[in-house]
């Protein structure tokens, strides 16, 4: 891996967890508006980018989330889970507009993963929690389209890493 690659991974990463630390209490519960989730997006201009958004999950997992370790299996996996369905996706569907309201949709219905999880750990309803986090997702990921947009304007991601 080049040195410009992990270093942009690591800013990621950080900018990630950052994120998540100002947001921490509406970010692991039933209710989630996790802003960083943002992030996401990343992978629409770079597959090489997953590499930071999957570590900031991990470290913000790590460090924040009252679940315990076993919120690193489901949301690092339910993370790791969308970026490979979005990035496989990506020979498939042109246009970037259409690229990132897929990866919305894609990041939106996985989160029953993050829903048995809460189940399993708080023994919360499924089906109502995958609604809450589901309905959370969809707005992060919404609203990041054009904040990734206008950041893709001004820093070029796809050529960055």
């Amino acid at each position: 891996m080049k040195v410009k690659t992990m270093a942009t991974s690591g800013i990621i990463a950080a900018l990630y967890v950052a994120v998540t630390f100002l947001i921490a209490p509406f970010g692991f519960t039933n209710i989630q508006f996790r802003l960083s989730e943002m992030f996401n997006h990343l992978v629409i201009f770079n597959k090489k980018y997953m590499i930071g958004v999957v570590l900031g999950v991990f470290v913000s997992n790590l460090l924040f989330s009252e679940l315990g370790p076993i919120d690193l299996v489901f949301g690092v996996g339910q993370s790791i889970l969308a970026l490979s369905i979005t990035i496989f996706s990506a020979k498939f569907i042109r246009g970037l507009y259409k690229r990132m309201l897929f990866n919305t949709l894609v990041f939106t219905f996985t989160m029953f993963l993050i829903a048995w999880e809460l189940n399993i750990v708080l023994g919360l309803p499924f089906l109502i929690t995958w609604g809450f986090v589901a309905v959370g997702e969809f707005v992060v990921m919404l609203v990041g389209i054009p904040v990734m947009d206008a950041l893709n304007k001004r820093l070029k991601l796809d050529r960055l890493i």
